[in-house]
C-alpha cells in the first residue's frame, strides 16, 4: 500500500458509515447540531465507539454530512436521466436540490465554523453541483425541452433564489411551486 493511502473499507464498515452519515443528516436537519453524537449512534443502530472511529469529532461528522449529501446529488444524475425524459430528470433533481439546501442550512453555523477554521468544506461542491446542473441542462437541451437562452449559472442562481426563501420544511409547498414555475419558464414554446 502506498504511504498515507488509506484501506479501502469493508464492507460492514462502510454500511456502517452510510447509517451514521443518514442518521445523522436527518437528526442534524431536523434538530440542529445540538442532537447529541450518542443519539445519532443509536438512531444508526451502531455503538458510539463505531461513530467515533469514523468521525473522531463533531466537526468531522459535519464535513463528512455535508460532502457525503453533495456527492448523493450530483451522483443522482446518471440514475435520473436514465429513467425517463431528461426535463423530468431536470425537475426531479431540482427537489434532491432542495433536500440538499435543507440539510445543508441544519448545518450552516458548523460548516461557517469549519471554514473559519480555513479546512473548507465546501471543496469544489459549488463546481460539481454546477457541472450536474449542466448535464441535465444539456440533455435537456438536446432534447429539445428547453430554451438555449437559460444556461446553468442562471438556473444555478434561481434554484439558490428558491432556497433562500423557501428551504425550511414549512416551505416545502412554496418551493415546489417556485421549481415548477421555474421550470415551465425553460420549456420551448411553440
Amino acid at each position: 500500500m502506498v504511504e498515507g493511502a488509506q484501506r479501502p473499507l469493508r464492507a460492514d464498515a462502510r454500511r456502517n458509515r452510510e447509517k451514521i452519515l443518514k442518521a445523522a443528516v436527518r437528526l442534524f436537519a431536523a434538530e440542529g447540531l445540538d442532537v447529541h453524537l450518542e443519539r445519532i449512534a443509536k438512531e444508526a443502530g451502531v455503538g458510539s465507539a463505531t461513530l467515533y472511529r469514523n468521525f473522531p469529532t463533531r466537526e468531522a461528522l459535519v464535513e463528512a454530512v455535508y460532502r457525503n449529501e453533495v456527492a448523493r446529488l450530483c451522483d443522482a444524475v446518471p440514475a435520473l436521466l436514465a429513467a425517463g425524459p431528461p426535463l423530468e430528470a431536470l425537475r426531479a433533481w431540482t427537489r434532491l436540490f432542495m433536500d440538499y439546501v435543507r440539510a445543508k442550512y441544519g448545518m450552516i453555523d458548523a460548516l461557517r465554523a469549519i471554514a473559519a477554521t480555513g479546512n473548507s468544506p465546501y471543496g469544489h461542491s459549488r463546481e460539481m453541483i454546477h457541472a450536474a446542473l449542466s448535464t441535465l441542462m444539456d440533455a435537456c437541451v438536446a432534447a429539445g425541452e428547453i430554451r438555449t437562452d437559460i444556461g446553468p449559472t442562471d438556473m444555478s442562481a434561481a434554484l439558490e433564489g428558491i432556497a433562500v426563501t423557501s428551504a425550511g420544511p414549512e416551505q416545502r409547498q412554496q418551493a415546489e411551486r417556485l421549481l415548477d414555475l421555474t421550470l415551465d419558464g425553460l420549456k420551448i414554446r411553440p
